[in-house]
């Protein structure tokens, strides 16, 4: 049995400029490449990316866009030494796609059990991290932990959490805080 870190990507990993097209325009927050690959080296946890990307169906940019972003964050990542083990992505919005196409999209946890099921991972002892409401709701709906980082959008859906009162497992600053949360939390309960 394996477990997983899944995350977000536009707002968790990187900063979220708004359908990002251009590999060149990627930037991946400081530090997020050694805190992801402490918990890889130490516990062997796959590193998954569950990625709404509405701009696609928008025709924002292509699929083969998105691929190209996902290939330059890893190859960020990779001067730390740790890569993504695969990337799930929904290009599907409602308002430009057939209703069984958007069944993948987040808060659905569809992506989520594809990955499990693809890697045997265990969901009980897996987090999602993630910068707003819907990956909270997708991270609960697959019965992951979650944690909340306030980068990206967090800070706005914070707000809409706790008024909600639905607050996730953890709330972090960033991906870095979000990492040593979860290092703790799995060596507390090993």
């Amino acid at each position: 049995m394996n477990y997983a870190l899944f995350l977000d990507r536009d707002g968790t990993l990187n900063e979220d400029t708004g359908y990002l097209k251009d590999p060149d325009g990627l930037i991946v927050y400081e530090g997020a490449g050694k805190a992801l690959a402490r918990i890889k080296d130490k516990f062997n946890y796959k590193l998954i990316v569950i990625s709404n990307q509405s701009g696609v169906a928008r025709g924002y940019m292509s699929l083969e866009d998105v691929t190209k972003i996902n290939e330059r964050l890893n190859s960020e990542l990779l001067r730390d030494g740790v890569a993504i083990d695969k990337f799930y992505v929904c290009p599907h919005h409602p308002e430009f796609s057939s209703a069984n196409d958007t069944d993948c999209r987040k808060p659905s946890p569809q992506m989520v059990f594809s990955a499990a099921e693809e890697y045997n991972i265990d969901l009980s002892k897996s987090y999602f991290i993630g910068d707003k409401d819907i990956d909270i709701e997708c991270g609960r709906n697959a019965g992951c932990k979650t944690m909340l980082v306030l980068t990206g959008e967090g800070n706005v859906h914070f707000s809409t959490l706790q008024k909600a009162n639905n607050l996730p497992n953890f709330v972090a600053l960033n991906i870095v805080e979000a990492c040593d949360l979860i290092y703790d939390d799995i060596e507390k309960n090993s």
